[in-house]
This record gives C-alpha cells, sequence and structure tokens, in this order.
C-alpha cells in the first residue's frame, strides 16, 4: 500500500488477526513509550508534528491501524473493524514494541473511540499506564449519555440530543452502501486536504506528509469502523465501562462534530481524570501540536512519577494548566494578581517589571501558589530593544508564549494644563508604547507559529469615559482600546484572541507616579478612593482578565459599574460628554 512514513522513523511490521501492521517507532526505546492511535479517515501522518516532538522525552510509537496507510486491510471487510479486533491489534502492538512495561495511550478521533475500549475492557488491564483521549469519546458512555436523556426528556437535555444529532450527520452517510466509498475514491478524496485546509486551518504536509497519498482507499475501509460498531454499541453499550488507568481528557472547544456535553458525567466512567479545553477545532493534532505535546508530556511524566492527576486546583485549569504566559507590570497590583491567579491554574508564567525586585518576589510568590514554572525578568517596556531582546530570550528558553498580558502603566496623572510634554512621554511610552512592542513583538511569535494565542491589553474605563483628567491616562486608554480591536480584527484569521480589559479605579500602589499632579491632587484622589463606591481590588481584574480569555471577549469592563459606564458610552455617548464637564468631587 502507498502512504509516507514518519519521518526519521524506524519501521516494523506486527501481524495479527489475519492483518499485517505498519509501526513506526522514534525516541529511545529505553525510555517510557507513548503509543499514538490515529482516527479517521487520518493514518499515522496525522501525528507528525507531534511524534517528533514527544520522541525528544520518550520512546513513541505510532501505527496505521488496519486497512490504513501502510497495514493491509482484512478480509472481507465486513465484521473486520470491531472494537474486538482493533483490541487485538493494539494489544499486539503494545507486546512488539514495550513487552515488559505499560504503554501511555494517546487516541484522537476515532483513535479515541478505540483507546476508550482498549482502557476499559479487562484484557487491556496492566496494559496502559495512562491515556489522553482527544475528540473521540467511548461509544458505550456515548450509548448511556443518549440513554439518560431519554429516560428523562429535559427540555435543556432534549436540546443536548438534538444538537449532537445535528453534529453526527457524516455518521448516518457513512452508514449508506457503496456512497461513501465511490465518494472518497473519487471527488471527495481529492478534494479532502482543500476541505481541510479552508475548515480547519489543517496545513497539508509536514514532517510526514499528511494527507497521505493512501487516504481513499484509507476513508473507503475507515467507513466500517462506524459500520461494525456503532450501533450495536449505542444500542446495547456495556454497563463495566471504567477506566483502568488514568485519563486525561482535551476537549476542543470548536469541535464541529462533537459537543462539549458529551463529556459533561464523564467522573462516573474515569475517577481519574483530569481535564483540557483548547479554542481549537476537531483535527487538533495539525493545528495545535505544541500545546498537546506539553500536555501529553506533563500527563506521563506524572503518571511516571506516581501522581494520577496534573490539574492544578485553582479555576480555569483545563485550559490554562501548561499555557505559558507572560504579565508585565508584574511587580504589583493587577499585573501581580493576574501572575498568581494562572498560577493558581497551572500556567507557566513569566512576571515582568522593571522593578527587578518586585518581578522576582512575584515569580516566587506564582510558585508558592501551583505554577508549574515561574521565572522573572527586569524590563522597561517602553524599551522596543529590551522588549525585542525578551522575546528572543522567552522564546528560546521556554518556546512561543501561549497568552501575554500587556498591564505596565504609569500612574493616571493630572489636569492637561499641567502635564508636562515629558509626563506625556513617560505616560504614552509605559502605557500605549509598551503594550505595541509587546503585541508586535510576541504577537508576531505566536502568529509566525500557527497555534493561536491570547494577547490581552489592559487599558481602563478611562478609555470610553471623557473627563476633566486625567487626558493623559484616558488618551493612552483609548488608544490601547482601539489598538486592541483593530488586533483583533487582523489576527484573528490566525487563531490569536485580543481582549481589551477595561477596569475602572484599582486598589494597588502603582498610582504612586502621579505625574502632572501636585500635592493637593494626590490628596483628593486618596480622599476619594476612601469614599463609597470602593476601588476595585486587583485580584477581582485578574479573575475577569482569566473569564475575558476564556470567552475570547472583544471588551471587558470590571467591576459592574465599569460595564455599566461602557454601556453609556455605546448608547448615550453625549450624557458622558455632559458629566465629563463637571468639576470632580473633592
Amino acid at each position: 500500500m502507498s502512504g509516507a512514513v514518519l519521518r526519521g522513523a524506524r519501521e516494523r511490521r506486527v501481524r495479527t488477526g489475519g492483518v499485517e501492521l505498519c509501526v513506526a517507532e522514534l525516541g529511545d526505546p529505553g525510555r517510557p513509550t507513548v503509543v499514538l492511535v490515529h482516527g479517521y479517515p487520518d493514518s499515522k501522518e496525522v501525528w507528525s508534528e507531534i511524534a517528533p516532538r514527544l520522541a525528544e522525552r520518550f520512546h513513541v510509537v505510532a501505527y496505521d491501524v488496519r486497512g490504513h496507510g501502510r497495514s493491509t486491510a482484512p478480509r472481507p471487510l465486513r465484521g473486520g473493524f470491531t472494537l474486538e479486533k482493533l483490541t487485538d491489534d493494539f494489544l499486539a502492538v503494545a507486546d512488539a514494541v514495550s513487552p515488559d512495561e505499560p504503554v501511555h495511550l494517546v487516541g484522537h478521533d476515532w483513535g479515541s473511540v478505540q483507546a476508550w475500549e482498549f482502557v476499559t475492557v479487562r484484557r487491556g488491564e496492566g496494559r496502559i499506564a495512562s491515556f489522553t483521549s482527544m475528540s473521540g469519546p467511548s461509544l458505550d458512555h456515548f450509548g448511556h449519555w443518549i440513554n439518560r436523556r431519554l429516560r428523562r426528556p429535559t427540555p435543556r437535555r432534549v436540546g443536548q440530543l438534538l444538537g449532537q444529532g445535528a453534529r453526527s450527520w457524516y455518521v448516518y452517510l457513512l452508514h449508506t452502501p457503496v456512497l461513501p466509498e465511490l465518494a472518497w475514491r473519487g471527488p471527495l478524496g481529492r478534494r479532502w486536504p482543500r476541505i481541510l485546509e479552508r475548515s480547519e486551518n489543517v496545513s497539508r504536509g509536514g514532517g510526514g506528509g499528511y494527507p497521505t497519498s493512501s487516504l481513499p482507499s484509507d476513508a473507503a475501509h475507515g467507513a466500517w469502523l462506524y459500520r461494525d460498531n456503532v450501533r450495536a454499541r449505542l444500542r446495547s453499550p456495556r454497563t463495566d465501562a471504567y477506566a483502568h488507568a488514568p485519563v486525561q481528557l482535551i476537549t476542543p472547544l470548536g469541535d464541529a462534530f462533537l459537543s462539549e456535553r458529551l463529556h459533561d458525567e464523564l467522573e462516573l466512567w474515569a475517577p481519574r481524570l483530569t481535564r483540557r479545553t483548547l479554542p481549537a477545532k476537531h483535527w487538533m493534532p495539525r493545528t495545535h501540536p505544541d500545546r498537546l505535546t506539553t500536555w501529553i508530556t506533563e500527563f506521563v511524566a506524572s503518571v511516571e512519577a506516581g501522581r494520577a492527576e496534573v490539574t492544578a486546583p485553582g479555576r480555569y485549569a483545563d485550559r490554562f494548566g501548561g499555557q505559558l504566559a507572560l504579565v508585565t507590570g508584574a511587580g504589583d497590583g493587577i499585573g501581580r494578581a493576574t501572575v498568581l491567579a494562572l498560577a493558581e491554574a497551572g500556567a507557566r508564567v513569566v512576571a515582568v517589571d522593571r522593578d527587578e525586585e518586585a518581578a522576582v518576589r512575584t515569580a516566587e510568590e506564582a510558585r508558592a501558589a501551583g505554577a508549574s514554572k515561574a521565572w522573572a525578568r527586569a524590563v522597561d517596556v517602553s524599551d522596543a530593544q529590551a522588549v525585542e531582546k525578551l522575546a528572543e530570550e522567552i522564546t528560546a528558553e521556554h518556546g512561543v508564549v501561549d497568552l501575554l498580558v500587556n498591564n505596565a502603566d504609569a500612574g493616571p496623572g493630572g489636569s492637561f494644563l499641567r502635564t508636562t510634554p515629558e509626563d506625556w512621554k513617560r505616560v504614552l511610552d509605559a502605557h500605549l508604547w509598551g503594550v505595541i512592542h509587546g503585541c508586535r513583538l510576541f504577537g508576531a511569535r505566536m502568529a509566525e507559529r500557527g497555534q493561536g494565542g491570547h494577547i490581552v491589553n489592559v487599558a481602563s474605563v478611562a478609555a470610553y469615559r471623557p473627563s476633566r483628567m486625567p487626558p493623559a491616562h484616558r488618551t493612552s486608554g483609548a488608544a490601547v482600546l482601539m489598538l486592541s480591536e483593530c488586533l483583533r480584527a487582523e489576527l484573528a484569521e490566525r487563531g490569536i484572541g485580543v481582549t481589551a480589559v477595561c477596569p475602572g479605579t484599582v486598589t494597588t500602589d502603582s498610582g504612586r507616579h502621579l505625574v502632572g499632579s501636585d500635592a493637593e491632587e494626590e490628596q483628593r484622589r486618596r480622599r476619594r478612593a476612601a469614599r463609597p463606591p470602593r476601588d476595585c481590588p486587583p485580584e477581582r481584574v485578574a479573575a475577569a482578565i482569566l473569564h475575558a480569555v476564556v470567552r475570547n471577549d472583544a471588551v471587558a469592563p470590571v467591576p459592574p459599574e465599569a460595564r455599566g459606564v461602557y454601556a453609556w458610552a455605546r448608547r448615550v455617548p453625549g450624557a458622558l460628554r455632559g458629566i465629563a464637564r463637571t468639576q470632580p468631587p473633592r
């Protein structure tokens, strides 16, 4: 059979059940073994971006499922793709590549569907050390999920059933005789690479050549995966389908074929469960190999070290765990609180501040809060060359940043007539140019990597609320808000989200640099901050930042009063202009 081989892999043949499986190996066989199982209509080359990355630390094995790639197909095809026979294949591969030690299993799409069978049947017990599931549920769990909703058909549950039914349109087509084979061996097979490129942003080629030239026959044979298994298992799902190994579930939030709700009750079947979510579509192994490699590596390492889970206790751990985040202005206030919130969610964090002692202190607190890794950097973000050097160092040492939080500020300042050109430069350098430098240098690396990311620019409620003072802070905030909106439009096609967070007055000492203000002005601000409504604590803003990233919000005003002002600014801007003319209370 035709088909490419993973670049640099050692190839062997494993015979089982009347078929010959093509098995590719990378890495040191003396290290823990990770077995990668591909889905439909793929071959093992779907892993060509992930396998070499994993091979730096593990013995990596990828095999073509029977009837796919360079493996032979059963004869006859009908009845040759049952989960029982696929389990025989996996066990034969595991015995060949790791006869003495259990393997760590990773499955995508139908590779995950198969792997759920491997990790829940008794004969797989002791052969699997861990399982990472992506975009493929257990058919048994799916069957019970359907039955529970049919037995108690609340409006919400009926909606879930109808929603998943609509997503499963292709399953019905694959059960029709002959037509799927004709389509895949004809026009669909020729157009599939372009369809993936347009709908999922999956690039063609890669280390192993994807999709392979065997795609038409792979897809035609693979239709029997559905015909041999789906209806039988959904009608009579197993009642003993409990995972006997730790499970990591990675759920793409933009999957066109599977609803997130399918895994709502998964803890019933997999008590040692770690959840991860990713703003991605179905073909994650091709679009987000770096993130998946990080999660798989951490999970396997944790199991090897004797820990069943790696999920951090903090909120949003499923989303930020293992991500690389960089926060500027991290020495105190919002920046420090954001670093600690990300640490509690299990992120790797870089705390950046021009005050080296403050940055180091924040990094130490982050490690104590749960960050898998935390580093400190002393950088003045208004210095373009310094930020460029920072971006080069961070990328070389830790990889491309997944989340950038531009938070540096120079304080609110005083009235226009009291603000000198030097004061304007200080504010704009820190609050606007610091954001521009960060977005340009770190955002460019996100775009070049092509695996998405997110940028948060901390502006202010002052960005859309005019006032007699302080104009420098409000002008820079408005510029940051518009810059964020423009970047969001430009970077959306690259999978990079951009959010402008607009907090009100925050309880922090970062306002100690009140440019252009005199002693009377500073006293007035302190008296005003002491009166209700109280200033917003930085921890609240940090929580809003994480929430906005998860939701991919364009603008995130915080607290509720700031959201109210934002609504006024959009609907009745004239009223805010009138209020702006009044003298601020003393």
